[in-house]
């Protein structure tokens, strides 16, 4: 049983692992700001998540649970999400030509 729940916390801490680092590299690599927002609030957010819930698990096999881990996570899940609207929000704002134009098939007369 204690080996099953290591290797559940390596594939935990691994994978959190692989998907901060797809973050990291979709922030560098995508282009405009709108892509770019995927990266922190999609793959990072799943990455934290991943080694939080690792660590959690760990200090629980130890003898020692903690609910710091657990706060964090659930922290990090309900902000992402605003920062990254709040940030399209901004990005809209500052410049008017990366707003969509209207749906096809409508020529703006309501």
């Amino acid at each position: 049983m204690n080996f099953a729940l290591e290797l559940l916390v390596c594939f935990l801490l691994l994978a959190g692992s692989a998907f901060a680092l797809v973050a990291s590299w979709g922030l560098a690599k995508l282009g405009d700001i709108f892509k770019r927002l995927h990266g922190p609030t999609k793959a990072s957010t799943l990455g934290v998540g991943g080694v939080l819930l690792g660590a959690m698990l760990w200090q629980a096999m130890q003898g020692t649970p903690s609910l710091r881990e657990l706060l964090i996570t659930l922290f990090l899940f309900m902000t992402a999400p605003v920062s990254a609207y709040l940030v399209a929000r901004a990005a809209l704002a500052s410049d008017a030509s990366l707003r969509p134009g209207p749906p096809p098939g409508q020529d703006g007369d309501a």
